[in-house]
């Protein structure tokens, strides 16, 4: 089989940030609103009161501690709570297209590739902006990219996903290389109003090149050695926004049609779930726990990704072994574990071991087994 590798990766990342100070404020000034208006009902006991956020709270449930967002005014103004990004003229380049080209662009420097090496781009997101034309055929025209481009949605996995799709084309098309793409405008989707989920989401993007191990040029290359994937249906994490709504008119701007989930049923359901499918891609590959110098998951949520590190290891995971970002991005869906990987591989050693594992809505699991090369 063909050896592949990942040869650059890049990162895009919004110029605002939302503390949890601010985010709070916001939210509990909406909450004050909403109490004074319904006070009657309230002390009737037919309508239940909103309760405040705090900064605490949200640390505790999450480790979030602030978010990058493409626009941090719209989501603070309690008469708003959302992002006001405008929709933009169909001759510009769209909003999405040009995070995931910024991201791009980093991960062809850090490959010593231009766009004339790529073979074709793969647009893979929780989030996309349209039906069509793909997002991935606006980036590969707009970073003047011959070849192909489509768009993939796996929620939270899907550049795993995409990673894998991308080596299958290489191996079976005689490709040289792809570009993998994953921008994220969560904040888009985000149900601000919301105690339980306000604080999850931050906006960014992330990019990786997949190429043949033989043509590598930057000092940072990660060999694919092995690649798993696993689903499981569950409505436990569900946005039910879509094209068809405008045939079902009731149910528009109904709470389902932003981010929702049972938070608690996933987190024991996930963790599970995952912890195993990590031991047994491992075990399949003839690997233990303790090969592994790293892991780069999922970044949704602190006490989740510690509790799987901790259930794969035997033992509590070191902030090396298992790096987080999201206290600094939030989660980030698709790009989070490539952010972590971006900022946390270049450490290690030719021959180190790592691994890189997303999660999510699906349920929809990837792991990918990766060995440091020599540069």
């Amino acid at each position: 089989m063909t050896e592949l590798a990942i040869s650059g990766t890049g990162v895009f990342t919004p110029a605002q940030t939302i503390t949890n100070d601010e985010l709070v404020a916001s939210f509990n000034e909406y909450v004050r609103r909403f109490n004074d208006a319904h006070a009657k009902a309230i002390a009737a006991g037919s309508m239940t009161p909103l309760l405040e956020s705090s900064s605490d709270f949200i640390v505790k449930a999450s480790g979030i501690k602030r978010r990058y967002v493409l626009d941090r005014q719209g989501i603070l103004d309690p008469d708003i709570m959302c992002p006001r990004i405008p929709e933009r003229p169909d001759d510009q380049i769209s909003v999405m297209a040009e995070i995931a080209v910024a991201a791009a662009r980093g991960a062809l420097r850090d490959a010593d590739r231009k766009p004339a090496d790529i073979g074709g781009v793969i647009v893979s997101c929780a989030n996309l902006q349209r039906a069509y034309p793909a997002v991935a055929i606006e980036v590969q025209d707009a970073l003047g990219i011959e070849g192909f481009g489509f768009d993939m949605n796996v929620g939270c996995s899907s550049a795993t996903y995409a990673l894998q799709v991308a080596c299958g084309m290489i191996e079976r098309n005689h490709l040289s290389s792809i570009l993998i793409c994953n921008p994220e405008i969560l904040t888009a989707h985000v149900n601000f109003r919301d105690r339980d989920s306000h604080f999850i989401f931050g906006d960014a993007a992330s990019a990786f090149i997949v190429e043949r191990a033989s043509t590598v040029r930057s000092r940072n290359c990660w060999e694919v050695v092995s690649t798993s994937l696993k689903s499981k249906f569950s409505n436990n994490i569900r946005n039910n926004f879509g094209f068809l709504n405008r045939t079902a008119p009731e149910g528009i701007g109904n709470r389902d049609k932003l981010f929702v989930q049972q938070g608690r049923k996933v987190f024991r359901e996930v963790v599970p779930l995952v912890s195993d499918f990590i031991h047994e891609h491992l075990e399949g590959n003839g690997l233990t726990p303790q090969s592994l110098k790293r892991m780069w998951l999922h970044q949704a949520n602190l006490s989740m990704n510690q509790l799987i590190a901790h259930r794969v290891l035997g033992r509590d995971a070191t902030a090396t072994e298992a790096p987080i970002t999201l206290d600094e991005y939030a989660n980030t869906s698709s790009a989070g574990a490539m952010i972590a990987f971006n900022r946390h591989s270049a450490d290690l050693n030719p021959g180190d071991y790592g691994l890189l594992c997303t999660f999510g809505a699906g349920y929809s699991a990837g792991s990918v087994i990766l060995r440091k090369m020599a540069s």
